[in-house]
């Protein structure tokens, strides 16, 4: 079986990638799809080595946008796929008319496609010649083709953020049926704004190696289970999980430790409600003196500060605590990014006194790698003199 490298354009032109795409949705025809532009990737034999056996009915090889680490490629079979597309259908109340505004060669972009194909509809898609703006998403909502279908569309806190500031962009927001925001932690308050402006948001978690989202709002998908282990360390399972990853035996076996289930990075809790949160990364857990810090929390909690557009908190090393909690802030246009005392002093009583930043940077955009999701490396090297 030949895996072949699928280059997805953007704009309008993603549509000319369909009919490769339902070939490998038919299985034993699988892709590999890469942003157009940039280099393919590379498949040969000296970077995967001798591959064990692969599935029969593999369709889509899809890197990873994880937010640390070198990308993996997750293996989704057609069963995995057909079993997430049919999920979200239920979930949201049928195959629906989707409009496409991230790119396509991610999971969450590539799924639109897919549910799109089999819904038996062509996904409308937003140009982003000009950038994502309220202007070209309400040109792109407003040619939408008249459909008796609902209408669903994916995006990342950030384009959500962006268009609730914008009358009429949030008007056609809320024309959606169900409007997906994933990719990166929502702040509560953003989804209280969308709820009083009649914008069906739900909030999805998930990942490549669950072919997208698979907990809607904090309930999983039919068919799929959350379950904590003793860390806390949150383990998905069903038949949306990927088949592991391509050419790395023994990631595979650390990442899925039997068929069917994946073990994430993700530590979080479920709420009396059965309701997961999710607070984070293993690996972005601040331990600072001994106490570890999600910096999830202390992200709300700057977020919700006014005058604070976005916010990032990632940990850096000190001499004294290990750790600290340092912290870059986007500013609303007029305001200025508070100082760290002045940041601490009004914080103080909202987290605890541990997971108050001691260093903090205002940048005109949060670094990101893959779509919403920020560079928490990039961001950590933007305090490299704290510990001095």
């Amino acid at each position: 079986m030949r895996i072949e490298p699928l280059a997805v354009p953007t704009g309008p032109a993603v549509l000319a990638v369909l009919p490769r795409l339902a070939r490998a949705l038919e299985g034993g025809h699988p892709v590999a799809p890469y942003a157009a532009g940039s280099p393919p990737p590379d498949l040969s034999p000296s970077v995967l080595g001798t591959l064990p056996d692969l599935p029969d009915d593999l369709a889509v090889v899809v890197g990873t946008s994880g937010s640390t680490g070198a990308a993996k490629r997750a293996m989704l079979t057609t069963t995995t796929l057909h079993a997430s597309i049919e999920a979200t259908a239920a979930r949201l109340g049928g195959h629906g008319q989707w409009l496409l505004t991230v790119p396509g060669h991610h999971v969450a972009g590539l799924q639109v496609l897919l549910r799109s194909l089999v819904a038996g509809t062509t996904p409308h898609v937003l140009d982003p010649a000009a950038g994502f703006t309220p202007q070209a998403w309400s040109t792109a909502v407003d040619s939408l083709p008249a459909t008796d279908r609902p209408t669903h569309v994916s995006l990342v806190p950030t384009q959500l953020a962006r268009l609730l500031e914008d009358p009429g962009a949030t008007e056609r927001l809320a024309r959606f049926a169900a409007v997906l925001v994933g990719g990166a932690a929502t702040h509560p308050a953003l989804l209280v704004r969308a709820a009083g402006a009649g914008v069906a948001v739900v909030t999805t978690y998930g990942m490549s190696e669950t072919a997208g989202g698979c907990v809607y709002s904090g309930r999983p998908l039919d068919g799929v289970g959350v379950h904590l282990d003793g860390d806390h360390r949150v383990h998905l399972t069903g038949a949306v999980v990927a088949a592991g990853y391509l050419g790395d035996p023994a990631l595979t076996a650390a990442a899925f430790p039997e068929p069917g289930t994946f073990r994430t990075d993700d530590v979080g809790h479920v709420d009396a409600a059965g309701v997961l949160h999710v607070d984070g990364r293993l690996d972005d857990l601040v331990n600072t003196g001994g106490l570890k810090v999600a910096p999830r929390l202390v992200e709300e909690a700057v977020a919700a500060l006014p005058g604070v557009r976005e916010a990032v908190a990632v940990g850096v090393p000190h001499p004294e605590w290990g750790e600290v909690v340092a912290v870059v802030v986007v500013s609303d246009p007029g305001h200025g990014a508070p100082g760290v005392s002045g940041l601490r002093e009004r914080l103080r009583g909202i987290l605890p006194d541990h997971a108050l930043p001691r260093a903090v940077r205002e940048v005109d955009a949060i670094p990101s790698r893959g779509p919403g999701k920020p560079d928490r490396a990039a961001i950590r090297a933007l305090f490299a003199d704290v510990g001095e």
